[in-house]
């Protein structure tokens, strides 16, 4: 005979959850809130029932998730327009709730039902929610768990693709040197994820969007901030002498403003910088159709640019022969440039 007077307590089913889930982040709304201790008390009702979701997402660390709860869960998510709310009530959730969120983003993003990734297909059908995540970056309190949801987004192309030529990319050329220095160096992170996951993607935007591009990068390279020169310029190494990039490359190298960037970048007070510089500025000067501004600016300033190329050396270990064999053929192809005849130095 059983003398228990308390029944254990059904399981919810996905569908349950995600009703549950739903009617607490509606329950925020600052328009039905009247008083503090009920805003409290709804917040309190999302945290546990964002645990739920992660409990049934990743399992408990005792019992591994169900599979068929995961598609469902999945998918309900999506039908109820639950995706949405998440991400507009942000900035109103506590942070446990936000960091169970973003670990249950992860894992919803990669579920498939059927052959399809159901909430990125969401995510498709409004691009607004990527732009909302995006701009998050100003508010100091949820930037870096936007920028978590972010990066997990930008590995799929096509989420990434509506990022780059949205109006909101240009954002991240400011959020890259907000004074807050951990959100700055995340935004850099979701920044390089963009210009460097998707390689074909990458040189599409680059092709179509040269010009801009490159005059607001220009200002990244030449930052009062250390940090964003070198992490920018370690950067455009990246992307730039990519396979994939190489018609960029071989554009980019033509351009004698681009050249009095680097040469001026190998000065810079810090040798890191220094080496990065010259990686780029020998592509300019190996490159064997230099044009003849090219040329003039290479002639004209051979000494200084010499003595300077003397004096920087690779550092320790195996590739610092290969650094030296490199900067004696720029060095040599200085002094020949130097001593072509005909050219106007003026």
């Amino acid at each position: 005979m059983s003398f228990s007077f308390f029944k254990p307590s059904r399981p919810k089913t996905p569908p349950e959850v995600v009703k549950a889930i739903k009617d607490s982040l509606l329950a925020l709304d600052t328009k039905t809130i009247v008083e503090v201790k009920a805003l409290e008390k709804a917040q309190e009702e999302v945290e546990k029932n964002i645990v739920t979701l992660r409990c049934m997402l990743s399992g408990d660390g005792e019992v591994e998730p169900n599979v068929e709860q995961v598609v469902l869960l999945a998918t309900e998510i999506c039908k109820e327009d639950v995706i949405a709310l998440l991400i507009h009530k942000l900035p109103v959730l506590g942070w446990e709730t936000r960091k169970d969120l973003v670990h249950c983003w992860s894992i919803l993003l990669k579920q498939k039902v059927d052959s399809t990734y159901c909430c990125v297909q969401y995510m498709e059908n409004h691009f607004e929610l990527l732009d909302f995540l995006v701009v998050c970056y100003d508010n100091k309190e949820i930037a870096l768990h936007c920028g978590n949801m972010l990066r997990e987004c930008i590995k799929f192309s096509t989420l990434a693709k509506y990022i780059l030529e949205s109006a909101s990319f240009q954002l991240f050329f400011k959020f890259v040197e907000l004074p807050n220095f951990d959100v700055a160096s995340d935004a850099f992170s979701t920044f390089k994820d963009l210009l460097t996951k998707h390689d074909s993607v990458v040189s599409e935007f680059l092709t179509a969007h040269y010009d801009e591009f490159f005059d607001v990068y220009e200002r990244l390279l030449t930052s009062s901030n250390y940090v964003t020169r070198r992490q920018s310029l370690k950067l455009l190494s990246e992307f730039l002498l990519e396979g994939s990039n190489s018609h960029i490359m071989k554009r980019y190298i033509l351009e004698v403003r681009y050249l009095k960037v680097m040469m001026t970048l190998l000065k810079d007070s810090s040798k890191n910088i220094q080496i990065s510089a010259f990686h780029i500025f020998k592509v300019f000067v190996a490159n064997p159709n230099k044009p003849r501004e090219v040329k003039v600016i290479l002639a004209k300033n051979h000494e200084k640019l010499l003595d300077l190329l003397k004096n920087l050396s690779g550092g320790k270990g195996s590739d610092d022969e290969q650094f030296d064999e490199e900067k004696e053929l720029i060095i040599k192809e200085i002094q020949r440039v130097a001593r072509l005849p005909h050219l106007d130095r003026k």
